[in-house]
């Protein structure tokens, strides 16, 4: 029976054998043992691939989303286009990445703080009472000298006065400021990452849901045609044509394809949840997929083409190469340390006893500031500039290599899911003729229902296969959109849903 080798949650072991051991996983999705999960890096953080049924946002948070609004009257019809759409606006990785952009945007702004001028103004009025004495004057000299006070004051002191502050050579504060540059560019493509594996995590989810509603389907109709086979079985014993244990047997089968359609709308049901946590509809909002992802072959894709599309589309690619700039303006700027630097100060404003009784005063001077000995900090800051610029390089080599095996991947997978599309539609009719002329069999005494069992178990079994196939074509090619670098915009076009 079918219950004895399609197991309940299916969705998640139809994943695990279609991507993880058949088509490989998706750039940017773990390897966990009968779940799904994503990674991505936020703000120099990589959050590892972590089960999706188990696993909170505050774990991973691709698998989580800001809930926006309230739950409308009615069922919402979701195509897979406004899910991604809703995905990209309030899955938290997206979001999170997006601030992470926005930080580094701070520190470059912090970066160049040291290099622009730094103007401040105050007003300060003091009353004063002084003990010269205290204030190193010797008693002798106050004893020889009559009269002479010990204690001055009390009095007041007006002062208004602004300053000025400027850098005129800093090296090393200048190349902080190429590398927080270099930064904030890195910053940007890595949310353009993020939006990619939102793209993955959302058209992955409803690839899951969509796949599941199939089964669902295939379940009522495997149902529907148990309960008439059933029925015929009833109806032969009553009439003395077949004996007790062919209705027994059909009533097995039967009560068998009732539990696989509980089982199949449950998955159904927690595959829609999941999809509605990672693009933050609100909580119980009632929605149906609209999208259908039919087979659609992807052709004119050549490895060449491939390759070229990915080194110049890849967010993380290119947020790799400028993360080695940064690197080598830090190093740069360690350097620079050793080296004399400029400033300029000055002062004017206005002091006096009172307001109306001051004057102006004003003072300007340039500061000339030459590194002798520093206690050895520059070597030390040179040496994890030398340690970082190293990790950057390697990592962006690594990258090339990923990019490669990525691409080619995806598209041996693509290949491959196609294949098994085809072979699955050819056995879809092959085992429902064999289920027809089992019936027509048993309708004519020739056998018992026996063959009928096993051709409904035929048929289920190319049922789920054709239904996995198409799932995982359809997400080989999301994973290739996602390996070309090219998710956020291509992913529709490439799925050709409606």
């Amino acid at each position: 029976m079918i219950s004895k080798w399609r197991p309940a949650g299916i969705k998640f072991g139809v994943f695990m054998l279609a991507v993880f051991t058949g088509l490989g996983a998706p750039r940017g999705w773990g390897q966990t043992t009968g779940n799904i999960a994503a990674n991505a890096t936020l703000g120099g953080q990589t959050y590892v691939a972590a089960p999706l049924a188990s696993t909170s946002s505050a774990q991973n948070p691709f698998l989580g989303s800001i809930s926006s609004g309230k739950a409308v009257p009615g069922t919402l019809q979701l195509s897979i286009d406004d899910a991604i759409e809703r995905g990209l606006r309030f899955n938290l990785g997206a979001l999170l990445s997006e601030q992470s952009s926005e930080s580094a945007r701070g520190a470059r702004w912090q970066a160049l703080s040291h290099l622009l001028p730094h103007v401040n103004a105050g007003v300060t009025e003091t009353d004063q009472q002084i003990n010269l004495e205290a204030l190193g004057f010797p008693p002798s000299l106050i004893t020889r000298f009559p009269g002479f006070p010990v204690i001055v004051g009390p009095f007041t002191t007006f002062d208004a006065r602004a300053s000025l502050t400027a850098p005129l050579l800093d090296l090393h504060s200048l190349h902080q400021v190429h590398a927080a540059s270099d930064d904030v560019r890195a910053a940007a493509y890595s949310y353009q990452d993020a939006r990619n594996t939102v793209v993955l995590a959302v058209g992955n989810a409803y690839l899951l849901a969509n796949a599941a509603q199939a089964r669902v389907q295939s379940a009522q109709a495997e149902l529907n045609t148990a309960q008439a086979l059933y029925q015929q079985a009833v109806d032969r014993l009553h009439a003395g044509l077949s004996p007790e244990i062919d209705e027994l047997r059909a009533e097995v089968e039967l009560k068998s394809q009732q539990e696989q359609l509980l089982t199949a709308q449950n998955a159904f049901d927690t595959d829609k949840l999941n999809l509605a946590r990672i693009i933050g509809l609100p909580s119980g909002q009632q929605f149906a997929l609209s999208s259908e992802t039919p087979y659609s072959p992807l052709q004119g894709v050549t490895i060449q083409q491939a390759l070229a599309e990915a080194y110049q589309n890849r967010p993380d690619y290119k947020a790799a190469l400028v993360q080695v700039r940064a690197a080598e303006q830090a190093r740069r700027a360690a350097l620079d340390e050793r080296l004399p630097s400029v400033s300029f100060n000055s002062n004017f404003g206005d002091i006096g006893l009172t307001p109306g009784n001051s004057h102006e005063t004003f003072g300007v001077s340039g500061t000339l500031n030459i590194p002798i000995f520093q206690g050895g900090r520059v070597r030390g800051d040179l040496i994890q500039a030398n340690a970082q610029l190293k990790q950057s390089q390697d990592q962006l080599q690594n990258l090339k290599g990923q990019i490669d095996y990525d691409v080619r991947t995806a598209l041996l997978n693509l290949k491959t899911a196609a294949g098994q599309v085809n072979v699955a539609r050819t056995n879809i009719e092959l085992a429902h003729r064999t289920l027809q002329q089992a019936r027509d069999r048993f309708a004519a005494g020739v056998t018992d229902n026996i063959e009928v069992v096993e051709a409904q178990e035929a048929v289920a079994n190319a049922d789920e296969a054709y239904i996995s196939s198409l799932y995982q074509h359809n997400l080989a090619k999301v994973s290739l959109a996602q390996a070309l670098g090219v998710a956020n915009r291509a992913v529709m076009q490439y799925l050709g849903g409606r």
